[in-house]
């Protein structure tokens, strides 16, 4: 074994066990929202700040020198010692987390001179840790994942999208059509073939950046809703207008895109 590989068994080590204990301090928060409050921004604000700054402070003693994503490249950022980015989304399903619906998570992704090296997602609730080493295999726990082998959509099929998604498309898609309200989550899903696609919407680099690894090495993709890859590494920096996207198996994405009809 190298030493890059063990440098790089080292920071994933880091990343799975930081982010399962900010879900433990996640699990403090969850489900605290009023009954009679839609949403509670003070409640979610409140744990976003409290896992971030968590993170930031293991990020601090563990490797000093690296860097933390803050919505654009990041100051000082080199090809030598300081050539680590990690990218944190605290806290994705904020309304699932606060109705006390389990489907929601953190998330925990790792650049290396601007390369995808690592992806984490934590799902407290359901205790679900999915988790992949860009170009080696993808993993839910110690189970190797793979998106679907299925090369036809079917009634059977699963399509995950986004809120108010028929206020922007007329489907035909054949199968079940559904909204978990968490991104990641529906990344991940496809990821293991639970679902063989997910549509999502206005969604951030920060957002993307660790589905997008444990997608890739599951054997998914993310496309324009048109079929054409997206160039996810173009869109570090935040952008006003984000596109729709499709994630899932290669295979699938020329019977599935069809299948999404936007409205006038």
């Amino acid at each position: 074994m190298d030493k890059q590989h063990i440098a790089l068994e080292e920071l994933n080590a880091f990343a799975v066990e930081t982010v399962q204990q900010a879900g433990s301090k996640a699990l403090r928060y969850y489900g605290r929202g009023g009954a009679g409050i839609k949403f509670d921004r003070a409640l979610v604000t409140e744990a976003e700040l409290d896992l971030a700054d968590f993170f930031q402070q293991a990020l601090k003693r563990r490797f000093p020198e690296h860097h933390l994503f803050d919505g654009s490249a990041a100051e000082g950022y080199t090809h030598e010692a300081r050539r680590y980015v990690w990218i944190i989304d605290p806290l994705d399903g904020m309304s699932n987390f606060m109705a006390g619906i389990p489907i929601w998570g953190m998330s925990v992704a790792l650049l290396e001179n601007f390369w995808p090296v690592l992806g984490v997602f934590h799902m407290p609730a359901t205790s679900d840790l999915f988790h992949a080493v860009a170009g080696q295999q993808a993993f839910l726990g110690k189970q190797a994942i793979r998106v679907t082998s299925q090369s036809q959509i079917n009634d059977e099929s699963v399509l995950l999208t986004f809120s108010r998604f028929h206020h922007h498309y007329r489907t035909t898609f054949p199968g079940k059509q559904l909204n978990l309200g968490c991104t990641t989550a529906h990344c991940c899903y496809v990821a293991m073939g639970r679902a063989e696609a997910a549509l999502v919407a206005n969604e951030t680099y920060k957002d993307l950046a660790a589905a997008r690894v444990i997608v890739e090495a599951a054997g998914g993709r993310i496309f324009k809703r048109d079929g054409t890859p997206f160039p996810i590494g173009e869109y570090l920096e935040e952008r006003a207008e984000n596109p729709h996207l499709l994630v899932m198996s290669p295979a699938l994405i020329d019977q599935v895109g069809p299948c999404l009809q936007p409205l006038a």
